[in-house]
């Protein structure tokens, strides 16, 4: 299997470029630029639709014929801000003009088509609490199943403080079974703050065929093909993730870890 674990290719431009063909997939792509105040990028979406995450920092965004203006508000992300952010469908180009030191997440999957060229954030984004506990953890859902903004994607942010576990009970969504479990893909980029911390992550199935752990450090990408992928931020640091999640179906249904599955009944988490 491919590595699951991913590192930023440098410090400015396209420092996360993940394809389904280097991941070895069939749905999810990831890629994220860092720009410095100036500095401009342009793509073309071709048979892809695309969520564009202003993660942080602000720019000038024209997708097709559409000028967006200046987007963006929060110039570092775990200010908490709820994010600005783009649906692009396929054969558009979209360009990006940084007005400030800026991060922008560009989360792709298949186009099914349907969904027009338009702006899902940070109006209609709802922010909300998950768990309790040493399992509390905050959540922006840019475009989950709840909003009818794209074909394929799913695409959440999810905030940890400091000592807490996240994705946790461990869950999987890897088999196509609906109503009973979906199959999704999945990217996890993860950001410590303060931005020296480190992270940990385990993805792993039942049968113990796929096992992995990795300490998570500021800017790296985890890919989950398939099994549980639970994580946890250490004393002193807070962990932020973006997710992106595409599968046959544009529905997240997933199946507690057995072993685990008792404290999700108990806490109802």
């Amino acid at each position: 299997m491919k590595s699951l674990h991913r590192k930023p290719s440098g410090t400015s431009g396209k420092v996360l470029d993940l394809t389904p063909e280097i991941a070895g997939w069939s749905y999810v792509g990831f890629s994220l630029f860092k720009l410095n105040e100036g500095e401009a990028i342009k793509e073309f979406t071709d048979e892809k639709e695309c969520i564009l995450v202003l993660v942080e920092g602000k720019a000038k965004m024209l997708a097709g014929d559409h000028d967006f203006g200046e987007m963006g508000e929060r110039l570092s992300v775990f200010e908490k801000k709820i994010p600005h952010a783009l649906y692009i469908p396929r054969q558009k180009y979209w360009s990006a003009n940084a007005t400030t030191a800026c991060t922008i997440a560009v989360c792709s999957a298949p186009d099914k088509g349907g969904y027009p060229i338009a702006r899902i954030g940070p109006e209609g984004i709802q922010s909300s609490e998950r768990g309790k506990g040493a399992n509390k953890r905050f959540i922006n859902n840019i475009a989950m199943e709840g909003r009818d903004v794209a074909s394929s994607l799913l695409v959440t942010e999810v905030f940890t403080p400091n000592g807490n576990w996240s994705s946790y009970p461990s869950h999987r969504h890897d088999d196509d079974d609906f109503p009973n479990i979906t199959y999704l893909e999945e990217t996890y980029y993860h950001r410590l703050n303060p931005p020296q911390g480190f992270g940990f992550q385990r993805i792993y199935t039942e049968d113990g065929t796929l096992d992995e752990s990795f300490a998570i450090q500021n800017g790296d990408l985890v890919l989950v093909p398939k099994g549980h992928h639970p994580c946890a931020a250490p004393y002193g640091y807070e962990m932020y993730y973006l997710n992106v999640m595409a599968g046959p179906l544009r529905k997240w249904r997933f199946k507690n870890d057995p072993d685990h599955d008792w404290i999700y009944k108990r806490d109802l988490l």
